[in-house]
């Protein structure tokens, strides 16, 4: 990443690039400062289904800055008074999921922008620093620099994709794919590699590009991440902290008991 830490995620994205984050749920700053150093883009902090509190998501915010890398926050379902504090704290972006609708885009662009898009009030505590800038620059700049990421996950989220994109302050979507096939199959199996979601993230990519937003999802390894990449996206996950473990845990386990 180029820049301040904060702004460097907005500028690699802006300019067509794409981002590798690592995706941490385990409530222990050392985990964010660690998969940081190993060479990610990016630390995602993940307060919907992960372990992490507001306390240990503006602690992992701190981790990752210290290798030198932003964080992006993902709050729970509908805490948008969340998002405003893990800005505050330093967050280069945050995903909001359960964005079903145009109205549940505004509301979130309304605690993630500065007037004029949108109403979030003053006090970028970790911010300021993580920016580089003074309270002045920070808040001409804020709106630019912070990124406003919509998870699309539900029919209602694909009948809305284009209202969600064109909300002013929303920058970009966010595809979770196993709560999607959930959707797409009314429930009868958690499918996120079966070939409903796969037509499916080729429409959401192509309509982010007509709406000059850009489109992220969540990847289970490297592989999968690297085909999304090729795919359009530009914020991709390349497996989780819990995933590593296991994976790793597994492999020496079986080197061991040989």
């Amino acid at each position: 990443m180029s820049g301040d830490i904060i702004g460097g995620l907005s500028a690699r994205i802006r300019a067509g690039g794409a981002v590798v984050t690592a995706w941490v749920g385990i409530n222990d700053p050392a985990i964010p400062e660690q998969l940081a150093r190993e060479g990610y883009d990016s630390v995602m902090l993940d307060m919907q289904h992960g372990a992490i509190d507001l306390a240990g998501a503006m602690r992992g915010i701190g981790a990752a800055a210290l290798a030198g890398k932003p964080a992006i926050v993902r709050i729970p379902v509908g805490e948008f008074a969340t998002a405003s504090r893990v800005i505050d704290a330093g967050a280069a972006a945050v995903i909001a999921p359960m964005i079903n609708s145009a109205d549940d885009a505004r509301r979130f662009a309304g605690f993630m922008k500065f007037p004029p898009l949108g109403q979030r009030s003053w006090g970028p505590r970790a911010a300021l620093t993580l920016s580089g800038m003074i309270g002045p620059a920070y808040l001409h700049s804020a709106n630019a620099i912070t990124l406003a990421i919509a998870m699309i996950e539900t029919r209602e989220a694909l009948d809305a994709l284009d209202e969600i994109l064109a909300t002013p302050g929303v920058d970009g979507v966010f595809v979770g794919p196993s709560d999607l096939s959930i959707a797409l199959n009314h429930g009868a199996v958690v499918d996120p590699h079966g070939a409903d979601v796969d037509a499916q993230l080729t429409h959401v990519v192509a309509r982010a590009k007509a709406h000059d937003k850009f489109a992220s999802i969540f990847c289970f390894d490297g592989a999968q991440a690297r085909a999304m990449i090729a795919r359009g996206y530009q914020l991709v996950s390349a497996s989780t902290d819990q995933l590593l473990l296991r994976t790793a845990a597994r492999a020496e386990l079986a080197a061991a008991r040989q």
